[in-house]
């Protein structure tokens, strides 16, 4: 029997380097209204004077990529937001909201069953963060996004194609609460929970089968240390994220096995993120991230799936480590703009038919208008070339891509 398993479809990096870039370009200091970048180069002002300013109220230029919701998508496993942090670090009470768009163009072709169609339908991902300092030291943030999800859909294949018709989709929501509690001398610990919200369906016409979850949801918990220099506008973040294990009531149904109901337990994977950000120049921030997802531990395996072709639904190959280097600059009191490459090496081996795509490579380019002193609105576009890879049905997926933009409003109270 023909396996249809591994990772879902396209998810996060993509999103991840879009959120980056509005992130900071999003950021104001906490009166004045000016981003990090703005303040931090602002050559009129005294880099002693300003240096604390700049570092509170900046999230990177690029640390969150678009925080539109467009560019994390395309990571590793079913990825999409990246579980970025970036809003604990902002000056005072602070808001913002994100939407995002992702335009995936993905096909194979198969020797013996024919051409795929374009399998990954277009997506939207939205998200918003709340933000206020509780006292000096200690502030909080909430945190709603939608940080892994899947979409596939073989509705458009050649009549011969194995998986023709077939169709799959998870959605997720998370709900973060951190505080974040500064020690002195530039350092600072971070801390909270997360609940997820998680559901999803399968529709196989070729072995007459589907499969519904029930929406359920569960709490992991997070941790971290930053370190900052305000006078350089360097920061160095390390956030650690625990697993979720969400146990969803399932029901199966198919010819052979009519329909049956029971319980499937899955673990969303641990994760750590590191985000790094410093000046290097007049009006100009150099800024890194890397992200590990310890994707396989992550197994869908339904029971009478596994009884009809004997393996998971869904597993996946490998880990994942995805990586985004960019600058930042600002042109004057009102734009600023931001340049990333983002990239996730391949893991090898074949891609399931519900994800055929191996690593990949991402441009994104965003900037940002100061609308007035306390509210900016950012923008941006990522490019992203998915890596080629072959799937269990031999079907070749070669120089695929994928585009998202997005859009973030933010205002400082």
């Amino acid at each position: 029997m023909h396996k249809c398993h591994d990772r879902p479809a396209f998810s996060m990096t993509w999103r991840q380097n879009c959120l980056k870039i509005c992130r900071s370009l999003g950021c104001l200091n906490n009166k004045s209204g000016k981003s990090l970048t703005s303040k931090f180069l602002d050559r009129s002002e005294p880099r002693g004077s300003s240096g604390m300013e700049i570092m509170k109220s900046k999230t990177t230029l690029l640390a969150a990529s678009l925080a539109v919701g467009s560019t994390a998508a395309f990571a590793g496993g079913m990825d999409r937001s990246g579980q970025s942090i970036a809003p604990i670090f902002e000056t005072g009470t602070y808001v913002e909201l994100s939407f995002g768009s992702i335009s995936p163009d993905v096909s194979g072709t198969s020797p013996i069953f024919g051409y795929s169609g374009d399998m990954a339908p277009s997506y939207t991902q939205v998200s918003g963060a709340y933000k206020r300092d509780l006292t000096d030291a200690l502030s909080m943030a909430i945190i709603i996004d939608q940080p892994y999800g899947a979409d596939v859909d073989y509705g458009s294949a050649d009549p011969g194609y194995l998986l023709g018709g077939s169709t799959a989709t998870v959605d997720t929501v998370g709900v973060t609460a951190i505080l974040r509690y500064k020690l002195g001398n530039g350092f600072s610990v971070h801390g909270g929970v997360r609940n997820l919200t998680a559901s999803g369906e399968v529709s196989l016409p070729f072995l007459t089968y589907d499969m519904e979850t029930s929406t359920e949801n569960d709490w992991s918990w997070l941790a971290g240390v930053a370190y900052e220099i305000p006078d350089i506008a360097l920061r160095a973040s390390l956030t650690y994220h625990s697993d979720t294990t969400i146990d969803f009531d399932v029901t199966e149904s198919s010819i052979p096995l009519g329909t049956n109901a029971s319980q499937m337990q899955v673990v969303m994977p641990q994760s750590v993120n590191f985000d790094f950000q410093t000046g290097i120049a007049a009006d100009t921030l150099l800024m890194f991230s890397a992200r590990w997802a310890e994707w396989t531990e992550t197994i869908i395996d339904p029971n009478d799936y596994r009884t009809l072709v004997g393996d998971n639904l869904v597993d996946h190959n490998g880990d994942t480590t995805s990586y985004s280097l960019g600058i930042g600059r600002r042109f004057n009191d009102k734009w600023s703009g931001s340049f990333a490459i983002g990239y996730e090496d391949a893991t090898g081996g074949l891609s399931g038919n519900l994800s055929p795509r191996d690593g990949y490579t991402s441009l994104t380019v965003g900037a940002k208008y100061q609308i007035t002193e306390q509210t900016a609105i950012s923008g941006g576009v990522s490019y992203v070339w998915l890596g080629d890879t072959a799937t269990s049905i031999a079907s070749e997926f070669e120089d695929n891509t994928a585009i998202g933009v997005g859009l973030k409003l933010s205002h400082h109270f």
